[in-house]
Order: C-alpha cells, then sequence, then structure tokens
C-alpha cells in the first residue's frame, strides 16, 4: 500500500477513503491521530492492527462540532454545557454514557461510556464535516512509542500501512488532550489523563474537579487512553533527571562509568554544560515547560535514532501543564527518575 500525502485540497479524496474504511491520519493541535470511521467496525479493527494496539484500549472519537455528539449521547450532565462553550474546540477530551448498541466494543473498549473531542484544527474539522461521520483518532504511531507531532513521525511509523497522511505541519502543544470522565455517580467530573486544560482552568468553569492517579498494569482495562504504567516510550531506555546541575552531572558519570553511551532531552543551558560528555543531545530551547512539552515526543524520536544506550531527560515541577509534560515524560521512562540522592546510593 502506497501512503499518499493530502493537502487541504485534497480533502474531499480522503473523506472519500474514509467512507470507504481506508485510515487517514490527521493532524490535531495536540497530536497526530489514525483516523477511521468510528462507525465502521472493520475499519476500526484496522486500527488496532496498525498500531499493534491491545483491543481493551478504548479509543477517542473526533467530531465536528457538538451537534454530532448528540447522535449518539441522550443524557449530558450538567456541566456539559459549560464546558463545550469552554474547550470545544480544544484539547479536552469528555467521556460520556451512549446510546447502546451506537458504537461497537472495538471503539469502546467493552465500556458502556466513548470519550469525544473536537480538535481545534481547521483541515481536520473540514475533513470530518466532508466525510459525514465522527472518527476514532488514537495517536497515529505504533503503540507505545513516542506520539508523532508532525507528518514525517507518522510517515515514519506508518508508511506502507495506511492510506494517507493529512499534513498540516507541527502540531501546537506536543502532547494528548486532557481528558475528563464525566459519568461519575456522584456527578465530580475526573481527569483520567492530565493534558494542556488543566485541573485549575477545568474549576473555574464548574468548580471541583477529581484527578484520578491510578496507573494502570498492563492486565487492566483503560478507561481512556494512556493510562497504563508505560507509554509513549522510545526503544533505548529513558531517565529522568530530577534535579539542578549537579544532578545531571552525577547521571553522566554514573552512565559513562558503565561504558554507556548518553543522549540529553533538555533546555539549552543544560546542553550548552555538558554537549562535549554525552553522544547527542536534543534541546527545546529555553527553560520553559511549553517548549519542552511541544518538543518532547520529537525529542525521544531523535534521540531515539541515534547510537546510544540511554536517554537523559530534563524534569519539570508538576504544577500546571507540568502535570501533563511529567505524566508523558513518567511513562516514558516507566517511572523512572534519578534524584542526587539516588545517583549516589
Amino acid at each position: 500500500m502506497k501512503t499518499k500525502q493530502f493537502t487541504a485540497i485534497d480533502l474531499d479524496q480522503a473523506a472519500a477513503l474514509l467512507r470507504q474504511g481506508a485510515l487517514i491520519a490527521f493532524p490535531t493541535e495536540t497530536v497526530y491521530g489514525l483516523g477511521a470511521n468510528a462507525l465502521d467496525e472493520a475499519a476500526v479493527k484496522q486500527v488496532y492492527v496498525v498500531k499493534g494496539r491491545p483491543s481493551d484500549n478504548p479509543l477517542i472519537v473526533h467530531v465536528s462540532d457538538f451537534e454530532m455528539v448528540k447522535q449518539y449521547v441522550t443524557d449530558f450532565p450538567a456541566h456539559t454545557k459549560a464546558l463545550v462553550e469552554s474547550f470545544w474546540p480544544g484539547p479536552l477530551t469528555l467521556i460520556f454514557e451512549v446510546k447502546p448498541q451506537t458504537f461497537s466494543t472495538t471503539v469502546t473498549g467493552g465500556l458502556k461510556t466513548v470519550a469525544f473531542r473536537m480538535p481545534n484544527n481547521q483541515k481536520t474539522i473540514e475533513l470530518i464535516k466532508a466525510a459525514g461521520v465522527p472518527l476514532v483518532g488514537p495517536s497515529a504511531n505504533t503503540s507505545g512509542k513516542p506520539s508523532p507531532t508532525t507528518a514525517q513521525h507518522v510517515y515514519h511509523d506508518l508508511h506502507g500501512k495506511i492510506a494517507g497522511i493529512l499534513d498540516d505541519g507541527p502540531t501546537q502543544i506536543g502532547v494528548e488532550s486532557t481528558v475528563l470522565d464525566l459519568t461519575a455517580k456522584d456527578g465530580i467530573p475526573v481527569i483520567l489523563r492530565p493534558g494542556a486544560v488543566t485541573k485549575e482552568r477545568l474549576e473555574q468553569v464548574v468548580g471541583q474537579i477529581l484527578v484520578d492517579q491510578h496507573l494502570i498494569s498492563e492486565k487492566e482495562a483503560p478507561k481512556a487512553p494512556g493510562m497504563k504504567y508505560k507509554h509513549y516510550a522510545p526503544d533505548v531506555p529513558v531517565w529522568i533527571v530530577d534535579g539542578d546541575q549537579e544532578t545531571f552531572r552525577k547521571a553522566i558519570e554514573s552512565a559513562k562509568s558503565k561504558n554507556q553511551r548518553i543522549g540529553l532531552f533538555a533546555d539549552d543551558r543544560v546542553i550548552e554544560i555538558f554537549s562535549d560528555e554525552v553522544e547527542a543531545v536534543f534541546s527545546f530551547g529555553e527553560e520553559s515547560v511549553d517548549q519542552a512539552t511541544k518538543l518532547l515526543f520529537a525529542g525521544l524520536r531523535n534521540l531515539d535514532e541515534q547510537s546510544i544506550d540511554v536517554i537523559f531527560a530534563q524534569a519539570f515541577p508538576e504544577v500546571d501543564l507540568g502535570i501533563a509534560y511529567m505524566n508523558r515524560l513518567k511513562k516514558a521512562a516507566n517511572q523512572k527518575i534519578l534524584k542526587i540522592d539516588s545517583i549516589f546510593e
């Protein structure tokens, strides 16, 4: 199969292929998604095959507007209107209970709920409208690997496996959407996956928000994507460096004592100090969690292609967007964190 690169002038062609059951990767403001007609069970099954994704993982359904959601959901929780008006289109996924027999278990993961999102990307909105159907859209990468933030990342992982890629350049945010469960019996929304729409921003709109801290093991079925212990991981082992320059220095010395070739994902300041002592670097620029988040997956992909044995990645405080950044980085590192005390042990 030849994977075609689509542009805005090819939207009708891409939409026709989706209606026929083909897979088309599409851009969003977060990461690139692997699109298939959410109402076509055979097409959705191909998403699992292409990604190598466990079939117990539910899929997020992407819509062009809230009216499309109303076709599949009867009863909306009290906070729905305020959340949609405040954050759609945007990086917020909302979980609702859906009408019986609306979506196949290939979409729901066997649950009675479905996660919906309206992405903030005009080309993808137009693609969904042209297709006339909602699209599942997990990240367009091999399952478990760093999510794609450019069309080139998608092509690297999936060329020859999907019909096409709608290219709209690099994504703006760089990590997947916040997933908010609105189906709790007590009515309090619960964040299942952190993203750019933070707990603080949500609470300004709807009041109390809870955060699910439970990490799903490989044998458990998640209620939302990205909840497992290890996820978003390159082949090269990743360690999080939580500390100052001395922590980086000790981590590098420890790796070099084992004859390990080192890659760094860090800001310009750290790269400038240690670039001569390591084999590969990827800088996200100034010490900014926004830039680190935007370039996290691109950086991990880039370093994974170098001849190295370990990646040391810079930590950020777990506040605001730092919560989403550290959530993805911890899963890429399988929760492995280096602090100055642990390095001296």
